[in-house]
């Protein structure tokens, strides 16, 4: 039994359950909240690669995400553009526009940079909403279709969507752990852990960073494209700065600079605020404590308050071995 209780056994588990999910529930609701849940996390990766990583926190992440639902939904509707081409048009748009945003906002540093990056969420937002002739205005967009066909695979169904959007998840998950497991990733962690003693060994931090940044705005912008086919209607709601903090709370809560944090830390909250429906004007009363004691007792969230746990259960395992051990052994001298 010991030996089932592994951390890649752990994650079989629960993507046999993701794949199962439909069958296991029966439900078209449940299967809505769980296909946003893996948008939602996307984006959140998406966050968890600047912010977790790199150590810095950017307030632009949600107008990003609304400048990839807008491009894939203007090209498709108005520009009648295949879906592909669309989501792949919304990824590279995200690149030129992060790099530029990245070279500007980067100059500043500290509460300084976040403070820019909230306007430029906020310029986004207002060029969404008053951009009439192209964005829709407050009308949005309507009627923005589903993922074309992939030969014999088509997407009109609520089933055949959650195990697209599963892919993409995992595929995001599956990337997300190349990228901190390589060199590349090692040096995003270094510069959040000191940005003066990675100058020293050579690092540029201005480059990382930046790089680090155009990563995190095409995690933003695929899945604001991905949300925008989901739900076939968008506003500028999309790009509301409060949705920007929504997301860093499913981070800080699930465990910032955590591979599974943004899985975790979305599920619980998305779960939690659907079941707490008849509360909705007084969610913030639940969250905010909540918010706190993790903070202050489990800064890494709850994926690195697991990852202690099991820390200190291996380490007790790995004690009361040896002591076994060092009895055995006096046994056998004895």
């Amino acid at each position: 039994m010991k030996g089932f209780l592994t951390k890649r056994n752990g994650i079989l588990l629960v993507l046999i359950i993701a794949l199962l999910l439909p069958f296991i529930v029966p439900n078209e609701y449940v299967l809505h909240v769980m296909a946003l849940v893996c948008i939602w996390s996307i984006s959140v990766y998406g966050i968890n690669i600047f912010t977790g990583f790199t150590g810095n926190l950017s307030l632009a992440h949600i107008g990003f995400f609304a400048i990839g639902a807008y491009t894939l939904g203007i090209l498709t509707v108005k520009a009648d553009w295949n879906f592909w081409l669309a989501l792949l048009a919304a990824g590279v748009l995200s690149i030129v526009l992060g790099i530029l945003v990245g070279l500007i906002s980067l100059r500043t540093s500290g509460h300084f940079f976040t403070i820019f990056t909230m306007c430029v969420g906020y310029i986004i937002y207002l060029v969404i909403d008053k951009w009439d002739t192209l964005t829709g205005g407050v009308r949005g967009l309507i009627g923005i279709p589903n993922p074309s066909r992939i030969g014999p695979i088509t997407f009109d169904s609520l089933t055949s969507h959650y195990y697209l959007l599963l892919c993409f998840l995992i595929l995001t998950i599956f990337i997300t752990k190349r990228i901190v497991s390589s060199l590349l990733g090692r040096t995003f962690i270094a510069i959040r852990n000191s940005e003066e003693l990675a100058q020293t060994i050579g690092i540029s931090t201005k480059k990382n960073r930046l790089l680090s940044f155009v990563i995190s705005c095409f995690f933003a912008a695929f899945a604001g494209a991905l949300y925008a086919s989901f739900v076939r209607f968008i506003g500028p709601e999309v790009g509301a700065i409060f949705l920007g903090f929504e997301m860093l709370i499913y981070l800080v809560i699930g465990g910032l600079g955590t591979l599974t944090g943004p899985v975790i830390g979305t599920i619980l909250i998305v779960t939690l605020t659907q079941s707490l429906q008849f509360l909705q004007e007084y969610k913030m009363l639940i969250f905010g404590p909540i918010l706190l004691l993790i903070v202050i007792f489990y800064p890494q969230g709850i994926a690195g308050a697991i990852n202690k746990l099991t820390n200190k259960w291996k380490a007790k395992r790995t004690k009361d071995n040896k002591v076994k051990e060092q009895q055995t052994t006096i046994k056998e001298v004895g």
